[in-house]
């Protein structure tokens, strides 16, 4: 029975009929029939998704490394914090020292849990966490061979403007970006 029909709450919705419509590499797609907690009926269109990792890879000249790459989903290029998927069995902490080496180029001495959160819960239950990656010095591991990432290194001043001027339209980035600003007394502008 899909996860959905473990009834937690006297809102929570359940899961009748389940079809699954897509399985790949990264996510599966299904379309469930559910009963409301009034008990009407629905359909709800479910994306399963890896969970993945994120760091917000911080320096000591108080720059953050963000990476551009090009995104075909929305066919544009895009400024990320780094980010990954967690591997079978891999810890999240072991995923983002991995994803660090390979994006960036960098290993954190520091890596602090910021928190977790659903990328996009209304339809998808990928489960982000984040990390604050500290202490950055040299070290590589090859990048995955489907991607194709630069380093982009911003300066703490310059986030509220990229922010404000919708430079920064990953969802990901932008919760990270504005965790750090608040964290560093920073107003938006």
């Amino acid at each position: 029975m899909p996860q959905e029909a473990k009834q937690k709450s006297n809102i929570e919705e359940v899961c009748v009929k389940e079809k699954r419509i897509f399985d790949g590499r990264i996510l599966n797609v299904r379309c469930d029939e559910v009963l409301t907690p009034s008990g009407n009926h629905a359909i709800r269109e479910v994306v399963e998704h890896k969970a993945a990792v994120g760091m917000l890879a911080f320096t000591d000249r108080k720059t953050v490394l963000l990476v551009r790459q090009y995104r075909y989903a929305v066919h544009e290029e895009t400024l990320e914090i780094c980010a990954g998927l967690i591997e079978p069995g891999e810890d999240p902490s072991q995923a983002a020292e991995r994803e660090m080496q390979e994006e960036l180029n960098v290993k954190a001495s520091k890596l602090h849990r910021i928190g977790e959160f659903y990328a996009s819960p209304g339809f998808c239950t990928e489960m982000f966490t984040l990390f604050l990656a500290e202490g950055l010095t040299r070290s590589s591991l090859p990048q995955d061979e489907d991607e194709n990432v630069s380093v982009f290194e911003v300066a703490l001043s310059d986030i509220p403007a990229m922010v404000r001027e919708g430079k920064i339209r990953d969802s990901k980035t932008f919760a990270a970006l504005s965790w750090l600003m608040a964290k560093e007394g920073i107003a938006p502008e």
